[in-house]
């Protein structure tokens, strides 16, 4: 058989050869795409972008990683029409930016408002999650102290049961006034589900898991389907990947003997209007004893 095709021409057309290499670089390009899980994004220092609507099926969140040592103490960008929140997830650190300079501890956050520069620098080390969005509006930027969190009940609280324990933390809520972005982490019991019941928000909100914390062995299972029956995404999630969630039900399960912990990052579709956390609709069958999200509404 013939690889190569000659495809049809219109009238003052020149001739287009299609190769055997084109339809695999296309069949390529579509699954990149259209994936749903990003692996080792925590593997390089510096600041990298993982996730971007350029990239994924993400319209509006994008997701990078800020990892600084001694050897790479620095690094400086602008965040130009996005919006920024970072979250210490280990380290410390100093941030100068819009006028301010602030040091951020462990479980620390900021907002950052578009058009800003901003420069980070560590004497030590530092791990930080970015999420971030296009604004149109300019908000303030404001630090979120872990501490004003824990005596928050509507920013920190214990939901689940016997089998889907876990603490869930809201570091970038209602607690932040901005445009898109919602951020926090939520931490497991050994051997537990989160994100359980089911549910989903993707009228509203898009969203984002990136796992930390979870060193070998220690792994767990993500679910991401709109239909139970043909699910887009089953797969085994280690430290340091992600999975998007563009819509559908998600939830998680870790191995026995170890917990699943992961930051959550969400982007509203319609500025400010869809920025509302806990708002979701649970998976019918298992929505009845509510979402397990109502601490977070009060």
């Amino acid at each position: 058989m013939n690889r190569f095709a000659l495809l049809p021409l219109q009238k003052g057309e020149g001739k287009v050869i299609k190769t055997e290499r084109d339809t695999t670089m296309s069949t390529q390009m579509k699954e990149e795409k259209n994936q749903l899980i990003f692996r080792h994004t925590n593997s390089r220092k510096g600041r990298n972008i993982s996730i971007t609507p350029e990239n994924s099926l993400m319209k509006h969140l994008v997701y990078g990683r800020v990892i600084l040592d001694r050897e790479q103490p620095k690094e400086s960008f602008s965040t130009g029409p996005l919006e920024m929140g970072l979250i210490c997830l280990s380290g410390e650190c100093t941030i100068e930016a819009d006028g301010q300079t602030n040091k951020i501890d462990r479980y620390d956050s900021i907002y950052i408002p578009r058009g800003t520069e901003v420069a980070i620098t560590t004497g030590s080390s530092v791990d930080l999650v970015e999420c971030s969005a296009e604004v149109e509006k300019k908000y303030p930027l404001q630090v979120v102290r872990y501490a004003d969190v824990e005596k928050d009940s509507s920013l920190r609280f214990k939901t689940g049961g016997a089998s889907n324990s876990r603490t869930v933390n809201i570091t970038l809520g209602k607690n932040v006034e901005a445009g898109r972005i919602l951020a926090g982490f939520t931490t497991s019991e050994p051997g537990h589900w989160t994100s359980w019941p089911p549910h989903e928000h993707a009228s509203m909100l898009e969203e984002l898991y990136v796992y930390y914390d979870m060193p070998a062995p220690a792994f767990g299972v993500q679910f991401v389907y709109t239909n139970p029956d043909e699910p887009e995404f089953i797969g085994v999630v280690r430290d340091g990947d992600a999975v998007i969630m563009p819509k559908g039900f998600h939830p998680n399960v870790s191995v026995p003997g170890h917990p699943i912990n992961f930051v959550w990052l969400m982007a509203a579709h319609r500025e400010v209007e869809d920025r509302q956390f806990g708002v979701v609709t649970v998976q019918p069958g298992f929505d009845q004893a509510g979402s397990g999200l109502e601490a977070s509404r009060k």
